[in-house]
């Protein structure tokens, strides 16, 4: 059992994950004269190579070889890389055209809407059961969604494309269960062989920003890499160590900033229709993490109660 100063480490280091998470629009920001296929292939590129530099330092070299080895003998485990490797490359992609199309406040209700996609998801697709307050919260997350449809005068699909194919991505990673620095490489291997030669096709058209632009450009996208790891890495520190009610709590922190990120420092227009559809996404989640948190101590009094029984 984790004692309190480790729940405390896990805490801070999910924290500081989520908080990484919340600001990287920023980062985004600084190259937003960069078209996004050229940042989302950078992205992918780097993180490969960074990540497999951590994997070397951290003496999980044999650790990678050997689950790719396992996956290329398990066929169902190898579909399911290749799935999520394309839904994460789309999600990032949806991301940061998003974020660098003044559309950070769409992104940011689409990482409130994404848990309540996982547990519909999961319903759907793993048979769990859903609580009668979750289907509340589904419900009041609904009408949000609604109300920034009929608002806007169109269907808020940047939002949605974002909570789905995180929310999917998700479900794919239930099918492999690896170290999660081994799992962002694998990911990224899949993907990075066309990103690396889309970034020589763009070198030898000239039209690459990694090397024609300023040196601040080509270190920011190089940069990506890290940028895309270090808060995985943290996140996977802090998730061990903590329950995952607290960690479900945890992740409203990143969509928070970016929404205060779009609303205060980049000055996208924050309506009062803006803030009735989030109210109701906000209540949603309330009700969604006030359920997850009281399905999670019923568990740990019936385990307890178990415990009790069997000494």
């Amino acid at each position: 059992m984790m004692n309190r100063t480790e729940q405390q480490a896990g805490v801070l280091c999910a924290a500081f994950a989520y908080v990484l998470w919340g600001i990287l629009p920023v980062y985004w920001k600084l190259l937003h004269h960069v078209n996004a296929d050229q940042i989302l292939a950078n992205r992918v590129f780097w993180s490969f190579f960074f990540i497999v530099g951590v994997l070397v330092i951290n003496r999980k070299g044999n650790l990678f070889t050997g689950t790719l080895k396992g996956l290329a003998k398990n066929k169902k485990q190898f579909a399911a890389l290749g799935v999520a490797s394309l839904l994460i490359s789309i999600n990032w992609f949806m991301y940061i055209w998003a974020v660098n199309t003044d559309q950070m406040i769409e992104a940011s209700l689409g990482y409130y809407i994404n848990p309540l996609v996982s547990v519909l998801l999961g319903m759907a697709f793993l048979k769990e059961r859903l609580s009668v307050i979750q289907y509340v919260s589904f419900a009041l997350a609904a009408v949000g969604v609604l109300i920034m449809t009929i608002s806007y005068g169109q269907f808020p699909w940047i939002a949605l494309s974002l909570a789905i194919s995180f929310g999917l991505y998700g479900l794919a990673k239930k099918l492999i269960k690896v170290d999660s620095a081994v799992g962002l490489a694998l990911e990224t291997l899949v993907v990075m062989p066309l990103a690396g030669i889309y970034m020589g096709y763009l070198l030898v058209q000239g039209t690459s920003s990694l090397l024609s632009d300023s040196w601040t450009t080509s270190l920011l996208l190089a940069g990506a890499g890290a940028a895309t790891a270090v808060p995985l890495l943290y996140f996977a520190k802090g998730a061990q160590r903590i329950p995952l009610a607290t960690l479900g709590i945890l992740q409203y922190i990143a969509p928070t900033l970016t929404l205060m990120l779009g609303i205060f420092v980049y000055h996208e227009t924050f309506s009062a229709t803006h803030l009735l559809a989030f109210s109701f996404i906000w209540s949603a989640l309330i009700l969604y993490s006030f359920s997850r948190t009281r399905m999670m101590a019923a568990l740990s009094v019936k385990w307890k109660r178990e415990k009790e029984v069997q000494m």
